[in-house]
Formats: structure tokens, C-alpha cells, sequence
């Protein structure tokens, strides 16, 4: 009998890549070109994940009129790119991170991706670190509704053809565990990127944790589980 199907989606901003201070500057830009006043970065975390203009919408003032929250958008997008082309420039990857993912496509486990980037932006960090060969199914706002609506991971489920009880959800912002829990499927927070403990637990969490140690830990257990329902 064929091992079971085991499918990690996984969120990119803050729960792979270490994009705080690029999308915080990025912000910061976009807001200044707008003649707004300086955007500080505990609001700006609060909307990382979300897609874009939905995002610039909760941040813009109060009866910011739509095309200027689109131009807003707009102006966001082209710092990001200005940054990217600047000396210095960085989104790395946090510690751990691609031991995690490396160690779970060895296993077999199915690698896949559901983020508020768009896939221009989740192709050039993915080429920057040499990820695509990991991955199985990547999933981005350019398809349709971002978070926390669930058609992203519903749509790695239908691509790598597993059920609910095979798949968890890892992320950092609530809109993750929100996403994921829409979906049906298990959700594991990470406390290092731009939520909150209580914010990612207020989301629907399963279980938090808070170094990739103890997340190898949780997916291990979560495997284990699928495994034991065919046993």
C-alpha cells in the first residue's frame, strides 16, 4: 500500500521569508509619494496577507476616495520594485526555513503555497532562493479571492488531489488560520512574523509555536496522524 498524501501550504511573508522591513519601507514610500502622513509599522502588520488593495483600503484614512486608494496600491508596488533594484536589498529566508521545507519534500510530504503576493512577486523571491523545484502547487492572489477566503487552499487540494484531514495550513497572521479553517483543514501559527500570538490564536489556530524546531515537531505529529488513519 502507497504511504497517504500529505499536503504543508504554506504562507510566504512573515512564515518563510523575513519581508518586515521591505514591506514596511516599501509602505513607508508609498505613503510619503501620496502626500499621507507616515504609516507606522504596527498597522502596517496588521494587514500583511491580506491582497493588496484591500490592504491599502484599511490603512488609507478614513473616506480615502477608490481611485486614490488604488493609485495608493500603485505607488506601494513601485517602491517594492525600486527597493528590489537597490544595493543591499533583502528578503531572506528565516533560519530554518529551507531545512524545514527541503527535509518535508524528502519525506514526500506535497509542498504547497498560498500567499497575498502576486505570482510576479512570489516567481522572483522563489528564483532569488531556489524554491520552485520544492514546490507542488502555488497558489496567489492573481487567481481569485485572497484571505481569508479559502479558494487557495481549496484549490492545492483539488491540484494534488487530497482531502482536508491531509493538509495543514502554516502561517504567521490570522488570515492564514482563518483561511485555512474555512477550508476544513488543520492550521499551525508561527509566532515570528507579523501577528501577534493572541491575533494568530484569535484566528483559529490549532497550535502556535514559536521556533522551526517545535513546528518540525507539529508537522511531524500531523503526519503521523494522517499515516494512522490508513494503518
Amino acid at each position: 500500500m502507497s504511504a497517504p498524501l500529505k499536503l504543508a501550504v504554506w504562507d510566504i511573508d512573515g512564515t518563510l521569508i523575513d519581508s518586515r522591513k521591505v514591506i514596511q519601507q516599501a509602505m513607508e514610500r508609498a505613503f510619503a509619494r501620496a502626500g499621507l502622513p507616515p504609516i507606522e509599522y504596527d498597522r502596517t502588520r496588521t494587514i500583511v496577507g491580506l491582497e493588496l488593495t484591500e490592504a491599502i483600503a484599511r490603512l488609507a484614512p478614513e473616506d480615502y476616495p477608490a481611485e486614490r486608494i488604488l493609485q495608493l496600491a500603485t505607488f506601494y508596488k513601485e517602491a517594492f520594485v525600486e527597493q528590489r533594484a537597490e544595493s543591499g536589498f533583502e528578503e531572506p529566508l528565516y533560519e530554518g526555513a529551507l531545512e524545514t521545507v527541503e527535509r518535508l519534500a524528502d519525506e514526500g510530504w506535497l509542498l504547497g503555497v498560498a500567499t497575498g503576493k502576486a505570482r510576479r512577486g512570489l516567481d522572483i523571491v522563489f528564483g532569488h532562493h531556489d524554491l520552485h523545484r520544492l514546490f507542488d502547487t502555488l497558489h496567489t492572489v492573481d487567481g481569485g479571492p485572497g484571505k481569508p477566503h479559502p479558494r487557495m487552499v481549496l484549490d492545492a487540494m483539488r491540484e494534488t488531489g487530497t482531502d482536508p484531514h491531509q493538509v495543514v495550513m502554516i502561517g504567521d497572521t490570522r488570515f492564514d488560520m482563518e483561511m485555512g479553517r474555512n477550508a476544513g483543514v488543520h492550521t499551525l501559527g508561527v509566532s515570528w512574523g507579523f501577528h501577534t500570538e493572541d491575533e494568530i490564536r484569535e484566528g483559529g489556530a490549532h497550535s502556535i509555536h514559536h521556533d522551526f524546531g517545535a513546528l518540525n515537531a507539529a508537522l511531524d505529529a500531523f503526519g503521523a496522524g494522517v499515516e494512522g488513519r490508513v494503518a
